[in-house]
């Protein structure tokens, strides 16, 4: 399988989860992503998440996620010589991807007049928490605050009887969206330099990509002049076939029939209540709505009454869309992630290997080999020795501090 970004290169000088992402998503694309890390690494490294500690298994699986494909060097962009070794990297670059602080690219002179001058075809990739612009520009950000809190999505979410807002369900949740976007803009102006010779910069925010998924309440608020729509619950959409129903095994049926008149009579059928189908509580869409509270208890009752196992051959047999509520780890026997390999072993050649989850978009029908993350600094000789960097110039960069 021919990848489209192949021949692409990227130096990625960033840390954490967001950026990181978004080059995870152009290595699987294949173009050859060196990632410069500090002589701690990026701190990923050594991040404990859901209780899981860093080597759990041989990995810290948040790096491996979000640094497949890398190439990985070592470089102190403050000591001797290893500026030097930073512009030969981006010579022959098409894309420079980071997440530094405006503050610090500048103290190190790697902001963007700093290298468009002296590299003009590098497209600039820029990673933030609320944009290049406003008095929040210089600030950093975390998906937890800049994507899941202050866009509005966790505020949506939360009932109004919790005391305090619902977190996000997972690690890097809001990176891994964000990282997508930015990955998708980069690709966008690698196009448009090939057509047009037109060289940008691309920026995309942990802010921004939160309102862009919240885009439906924020544009509704604000037509109708209220801070917020009134927040999920079973009984707050007009229809009860847009709903999820408990199974006498503790397991949730999620139905989403928008065309609730169309399907009502099929699902009746199913579940093995007909009788429903005129009863004058519910027989119309009207009337399912005015008794919306009493409907969901009937189908509350009547769900109940069968296993998720005894349930699914009778919700296949209607044509009204319905699926289940999985958890995390039942993915990787999902038939559909399955045969469309959305999920994939990654073998590291050295009797270890890890499940992730394919990038989220195909060429020719075909899901893209994801490939290991790098040790730290593990392609430092390889790279350098690239670059043209002699035996004792590799030497001399270690002495210095530039390189470990």
């Amino acid at each position: 399988m021919s990848k489209p970004l192949a021949g692409i290169k990227v130096v990625e000088l960033s840390m954490w989860a967001f950026v990181p992402s978004a080059g995870a998503m152009l290595s699987d694309m294949g173009a050859d992503v060196i990632k410069i890390e500090p002589h701690a690494g990026d701190p990923v490294r050594g991040l404990a998440m859901s209780g899981i500690q860093p080597g759990t298994g041989g990995f810290t699986f948040m790096f491996e996620i979000w640094n497949r494909g890398k190439r990985s060097v070592t470089l102190d962009l403050a000591a001797d010589g290893a500026l030097d070794v930073f512009h030969r990297l981006l010579e022959d670059a098409d894309v420079f991807l980071t997440s530094l602080l405006p503050r610090a690219r500048r103290k190190l002179k790697i902001d963007v007049g700093d290298l468009q001058s002296r590299h003009p075809r590098l497209i600039y990739a820029v990673g933030s928490g609320q944009g290049a612009h406003g008095p929040d520009a210089e600030k950093g950000g975390y998906d937890s605050i800049s994507f899941w809190a202050r866009s509005g999505v966790a505020s949506a979410i939360t009932p109004d009887d919790r005391p305090y807002p619902l977190p996000m369900p997972g690690g890097a949740f809001g990176d891994s969206m964000s990282g997508a976007i930015l990955a998708g803009g980069i690709a966008a102006a690698i196009a448009q330099r090939a057509m047009t010779g037109k060289v940008s910069v691309v920026d995309a925010s942990l802010l921004n990509t939160g309102m862009w998924v919240m885009q439906p309440g924020i544009v509704a608020a604000n037509l109708i002049g209220v801070d917020e729509l009134p927040k999920p619950g079973r009984s707050v959409l007009p229809n009860p076939l847009v709903n999820s129903y408990r199974t006498s095994d503790g397991r949730f049926v999620s139905l989403s029939m928008l065309q609730g008149q169309r399907y009502w009579p099929g699902l009746c059928t199913a579940i093995g209540h007909a009788d429903l189908i005129d009863d004058p509580r519910f027989a119309t869409d009207a009337l399912r709505a005015a008794n919306i509270t009493e409907c969901i208890a009937v189908l509350d009752e009547i769900f109940a009454t069968k296993t998720l196992a005894e349930w699914r051959p009778l919700l296949l047999g209607q044509e009204g869309q319905w699926d289940v509520v999985q958890k995390a780890g039942e993915l990787a026997h999902d038939e559909a992630a399955l045969a469309n390999r959305f999920i994939q072993d990654v073998d590291y050649g050295d009797g270890r290997s890890i499940k992730m989850v394919s990038s989220p978009v195909q060429f020719d029908r075909q899901a893209f080999d994801a490939k290991p993350a790098p040790d730290l600094g593990a392609h430092n000789t390889e790279v350098l020795a690239g670059l043209g960097y002699g035996e004792e110039d590799i030497i001399n960069l270690q002495i210095s501090g530039a390189i470990f």
